[in-house]
């Protein structure tokens, strides 16, 4: 198959299929394609999604009735050539051409006329496409008009640069291992590899790499030298400030980033890894093995604490909640196709039913660390207010110095700020005693 006709049939599988495209992209009809086709299907798949508003408000124009069911392979290869067309460097011709040539990786010879016809009308009449579709907020800004609603209101003055952010690649970010290389030392070794990199603003185990790298270029990687984390993510460690000797519980844990920066940063932690996904938590076991770590991983719903819980308190507890990840759709564009608006409440409703589970397993004097890659207040600042109003032993701690924006409940990072990717923070402590 074709590196254009495969990336309509992934994007087909996220809009039409409610796939993740993360996980598409581990499927046989991404792997199948060499090594070096990789970089290409990955550009057209994310930006495909990425302007996934902007390019739908344009084909519609050109399309005037949507294709059937049966032809949606179709219509997302249209998605792939407008996107070449608009946001890629690829020549037009050679777009045009490649695209209409990937139809009959399809098997659908009847619509190769129908391909060249409408990518060929769309340069011929581009910029009048173009500034019709952007008419409509959710085209000119590539969100769709819920989240676009939301942002706007939870964030007034800050909206148009959040949308901007979002719709930007991320850097590629490494955690340095503490244990093997100081941060300054493991870039000196970057840099004598040919890869540039700088250290990041408030986040002291952090680098981000100038280029995007394969890990197997990175120095050390297979021995456990360094993660890909955004930063972001790495100051849940910083903020947790555990001690030698803690019983430390990462509920929600996989992939298992925060899980293994825990056990770097602090040494003779006892660590329990929980997430309700078995399939998933091969990722924490795999990534501990990697760095030479150990927790205890276990497969739960957090929430059930009678199915995992053994009695015995916990010093801090990290519970990275299920979210919107509104806040990561620079690294995961296909979040604006797959969220709903109907989804925020049942969020609220699951990370309400976390937080209240898992107090009960904190020591009095113990702390919760609260983490989502959320922008949402409902998910953050409100969710934490609420639980601190209903939980009398619930104190909250400020945190944070120069990153993000301090709020009355937490701190909130929003995309782009500093290179990071958007997060909220919360520190609780159990009051100790009777009140």
């Amino acid at each position: 198959m074709s590196t254009r006709a495969a990336a309509a049939r992934i994007v087909q599988q996220v809009i039409y299929g409610g796939d993740s495209l993360t996980e598409v992209l581990q499927q046989p009809v991404a792997q199948a394609l060499p090594a070096t086709e990789q970089p290409l299907l990955r550009d057209l798949c994310f930006g495909s999604l990425r302007w996934h508003e902007r390019l739908s408000a344009v084909l519609a124009q050109l399309l005037g009735k949507p294709l059937k069911a049966a032809d949606k392979d179709v219509e997302c290869l249209l998605r792939v050539g407008l996107y070449q067309l608009i946001y890629q460097r690829t020549p037009d011709h050679a777009a045009v051409n490649e695209t209409v040539k990937s139809v009959k990786k399809l098997r659908k010879a009847w619509a190769e006329k129908l391909v060249n016809g409408v990518l060929r009308r769309f340069l011929r009449e581009r910029d009048a496409l173009l500034a019709q579709a952007d008419q409509q907020d959710s085209a000119r800004y590539a969100f769709p008009n819920w989240l676009l609603a939301r942002i706007r209101t939870a964030w007034p003055d800050d909206w148009e640069a959040i949308l901007q952010a979002s719709n930007t690649h991320a850097a590629m970010t490494l955690r340095v291992n503490q244990r093997q290389y100081t941060t300054a030392a493991y870039l000196a070794l970057l840099e004598n590899s040919g890869l540039a990199a700088e250290t990041v603003p408030h986040v002291a185990s952090a680098l981000n790499l100038h280029k995007a790298a394969g890990v197997e270029q990175l120095p050390g990687f297979a021995a456990g030298a360094v993660s890909v984390q955004d930063s972001a993510a790495q100051l849940a460690a910083f903020l947790l400030d555990c001690q030698p000797g803690m019983r430390v519980l990462d509920a929600c844990a996989a992939p298992g980033g925060k899980t293994s920066h825990l056990l770097e940063k602090t040494l003779d932690l006892q660590v329990i890894a929980l997430d309700s996904s078995a399939s998933r938590l091969q990722r924490v076991t795999e990534n501990l093995q990697r760095l030479q770590l150990q927790a205890q991983v276990v497969a739960a719903d957090a929430g059930n604490i009678a199915a995992w819980w053994d009695g015995q308190l916990f010093d801090r507890i990290l519970l990275d909640a299920p979210c919107s990840a509104t806040g990561v759709i620079r690294r995961h564009p296909d979040i604006k196709v797959l969220r709903r608006d109907s989804d925020i409440p049942a969020l609220q409703q699951e990370q309400a039913r976390l937080l209240r589970a898992l107090w009960q397993t904190l020591k009095p004097g113990g702390k919760l660390l609260y983490a989502t890659c959320s922008i949402l207040p409902d998910e953050n600042s409100q969710q934490i207010a609420a639980f601190v109003a209903e939980q009398h032993d619930a104190v909250h701690q400020t945190i944070g110095d120069g990153w993000g924006r301090a709020l009355p409940m937490g701190r909130q990072i929003l995309p782009g700020n500093t290179g990071m990717d958007g997060f909220y923070y919360a520190l609780l402590e159990k009051r100790c005693g009777k009140q």
